[in-house]
């Protein structure tokens, strides 16, 4: 489990009645290291937030699933479908889409593609000095573009992982300087890290986060976790990816059909696919 520290916030009082989202979380679809049950129930348990967005790279169907199931079990929150997108000019944030968007194409033709879907698109943990994270000059070239289509909606402005922390201040300046809307996120890769930064926006749905973000009326909150205490998370990471590999292993070997498990009822079956039947109740314990 992480250990936040250091307390930041920009944006309406936290403390107030206001809508909060969490709009970068990871499941086992991914890199993460629960499954989308843990997190929903973590998220209801254990936090005050209203939306959030499941954002696996290249994929998006935990998303799809954990949205299924909160709306199946009439969880308290509403789930929105996202994903990371790895481009040639960092990593990309589409929120508000139903398809998964293709990878490894350029900033702005990633951005016009999830524009193409209705969907918002924010660079996530922008300005640090690593090619998966998009540059200054990068996003301003985007926002100067003649066309709208291609202009990114948002700024990840807070994230409390290593990528985010050392130029969270160049970030805020930035946004501000552009007049660009901002987020915070968790970019968690384990629930008990969800909500360990937060958007603030008017209402409590996701289309009133739509309207904020794209009105430049959110705002960003959370707490930086110190560098050694996301070292667990990791060593859960490489656990996980040495059991997917024992798991794709096994399944070609029996040939029934199985595989790694994707975090979802249905996700350790080839193909994956959400099983209907189970997400009216909790997954049988063990089987998580």
């Amino acid at each position: 489990m992480s250990h936040p520290v250091l307390r930041s916030t920009h944006g309406p009082d936290p403390e107030e009645p206001h809508g909060r989202a969490d709009l970068h979380i990871h499941t086992l679809a991914s890199d993460g290291v629960c499954g989308v049950e843990e997190i929903l129930a973590f998220v209801v348990e254990k936090t005050q937030l209203d939306v959030i967005a499941i954002a696996d790279h290249e994929r998006v169907d935990a998303a799809h699933a954990a949205r299924a199931i909160a709306r199946a079990r009439d969880l308290p929150l509403e789930v929105i479908i996202g994903e990371e997108v790895s481009t040639r000019g960092g990593h990309l944030l589409a929120l508000f889409i139903e398809e998964a968007i293709p990878p490894l194409r350029s900033l702005r033709d990633s951005i016009g593609l999830i524009h193409e879907q209705g969907g918002l698109a924010i660079p996530a943990h922008p300005l640090f000095p690593y090619p998966m994270c998009a540059q200054a000059w990068t996003l301003r070239g985007l926002l100067d573009a003649k066309d709208p289509r291609v202009r990114p909606d948002a700024l990840e402005a807070f994230n409390p992982t290593t990528f985010g922390r050392p130029v969270h201040r160049r970030v805020v300046a930035f946004a501000a300087e552009r007049n660009l809307a901002v987020v915070g996120n968790s970019d968690a890769h384990e629930a008990a890290s969800v909500g360990t930064g937060w958007t603030t926006f008017e209402g409590r749905t996701g289309e009133d986060l739509r309207a904020a973000i794209l009105a430049g009326a959110s705002g960003w909150h959370g707490s930086f976790h110190r560098t050694s205490s996301q070292l667990p998370t990791f060593g859960k990471q490489l656990r996980k990816y040495g059991r997917d590999a024992r798991a794709e292993i096994l399944g070609r070997a029996r040939r029934d059909g199985s595989g790694r498990d994707h975090g979802y009822p249905g996700g350790d079956r080839r193909p994956p696919a959400l099983d209907g039947s189970a997400i009216a109740r909790p997954r049988e314990e063990g089987r998580r």
